[in-house]
This record gives structure tokens, sequence and C-alpha cells, in this order.
């Protein structure tokens, strides 16, 4: 068997779609993309990174990173632990840990996040707040003066 079939055999694409052993193979993808010249509607939800070269409309909500590519137009709400934008987004944004403005990045909406930059040559219009993870406060019993042994 030459190379290429060894390496067809093992992403699937060969005549037998099982490991060496026999066991049916499975694919492990955590992410997706929306490739250029592609368009698409609709809500994506779970685990894991989205990248989108291409337009979007709709809903995304995940836990992960969501990167708009230069050139890609969003028209959604997103909710994601991270968001990167290169391209065009119009919608209100939701950001756990960061939202990221590059210098082709244009945002018109609503933002809420704990980190917000945007580079030089960014466009951003609309509301942005920024407000750190709250940190627990600590109760009394937490500050009170050490126990003294009693004899």
């Amino acid at each position: 068997m030459n190379p290429f079939s060894v390496l067809q055999r093992f992403l699937g694409f060969g005549d037998d779609a099982s490991s060496p052993e026999g066991h049916p193979r499975q694919v492990v993808a955590r992410g997706g993309l929306i490739g250029q010249g592609l368009e698409l509607r609709g809500e994506v939800s779970g685990e894991g990174d989205f990248q989108i070269l291409g337009k979007f409309e709709g809903e995304i909500s995940l836990m992960g990173t969501v990167h708009v590519a230069e050139g890609a137009e969003v028209d959604a709400n997103i909710n994601a632990t991270a968001i990167v934008i290169g391209g065009g987004v119009r919608g209100n944004l939701s950001a756990a840990t960061r939202v990221e403005i590059l210098p082709t990045g244009t945002l018109t909406g609503t933002l809420k996040s704990g980190s917000f930059t945007a580079a030089d040559g960014a466009t951003v219009k609309g509301e942005i707040w920024v407000a750190r993870a709250p940190h627990p406060v600590p109760s009394l019993a937490d500050s009170a003066a050490p126990a003294v042994p009693v004899r």
C-alpha cells in the first residue's frame, strides 16, 4: 500500500473507514468554519471555536472563540468566551473574557465583555460595557481573628 493510500485510510477516505484494529474510526472536530464565498443563516451553539470567512446571519452561542476574518460579514448576536473581529459585525456581543477588534474590523452594536481592545484603524459604533467578572466577597468568618485555644 502506498503512503497516500495509508493517509486516505487513516483519514477515513479510503475503501475501509475502520482503524487497523478493525474498529470504526471516529472523527473528532471541536469547532466550525464558514468558508470564504459561503453564506449561512441560522443558529450556532455548543463548544469549540468558530471561524467565519464568508457571511453569517443569525445567533451564535459558544463556549469558545468566534473569529470573524477580514472581509467576512456577520449580522448576528454573539455570545462566546472570546470574540476576535477582523471583518464587519452588526449585532449585540457578549464575551466572558475578551473582545478584540483588529485594524480591519468594524463593529456596529452593543458589546459587553471583561476586556476590550480596538487596534488603530478599527471602527466601533455603539455601546461598550467593560466589567471584570465579579470576585467573591469574603465572608466575616474568613476575616475573623484566629481562634485562641482554651485550656
